[in-house]
């Protein structure tokens, strides 16, 4: 077989593998019957608003040392809000995929999702041991919602990706 002048060989270039669907169709039918499923959709967004609120308290806090306390009861009805929605993932993973965590389809948010906990738990920690000041807790609050911010891009590209892959709905009797 001749090589031609690009380097290639004239043979056809094997399609490259296709990547497998994010649910099987008994897995999608699983996330759809699921009530947990509703569950992540109405605490993911009520998450990041309040992510929103806080973040721009603890940032105030930070800039100006006004609303201490403002700042540390955002932080922490935010990270009450993150442990329900880690609980609730759990159940609806367990529904969806029979596994409570790290089903292969969501291992990496899974494991960013872990990050994400530790730094917020630190936070927690540091709070009720008094472990830092003022300063250093909302400056560890940040690096937790950096890690969230993260996540949650991670979230929204397998949101996407679902959507995508979603079987496309067949008009029938329709007129063209």
């Amino acid at each position: 077989m001749a090589t031609r002048t690009d380097g290639s060989t004239g043979r056809a270039a094997a399609p490259e593998p296709r990547p497998a669907a994010l649910y099987t169709p008994e897995q999608r039918r699983r996330r759809d019957a699921s009530a947990w499923t509703l569950v992540q959709g109405v605490l993911a967004p009520l998450q990041f608003l309040i992510f929103l609120v806080s973040l721009v308290l603890v940032l105030r806090c930070l800039a100006t040392g006004a609303g201490e306390q403002a700042a540390t009861l955002s932080v922490v009805v935010k990270t009450l809000t993150l442990y329900t929605i880690m609980v609730t993932g759990c159940l609806w993973e367990k529904a969806v995929f029979g596994r409570w965590l790290f089903a292969p389809a969501f291992y990496w948010e899974d494991m960013f999702s872990m990050l994400v906990l530790a730094l917020h738990t630190i936070y927690l920690l540091a709070l009720a041991g008094d472990w830092l000041p003022v300063r250093g807790q909302m400056l560890l609050a940040l690096a937790a919602y950096a890690a969230y911010v993260v996540n949650a891009a991670q979230f929204l590209l397998k949101l996407r990706t679902a959507r995508l892959e979603a079987p496309s709905v067949q008009l029938s009797g329709a007129g063209a």
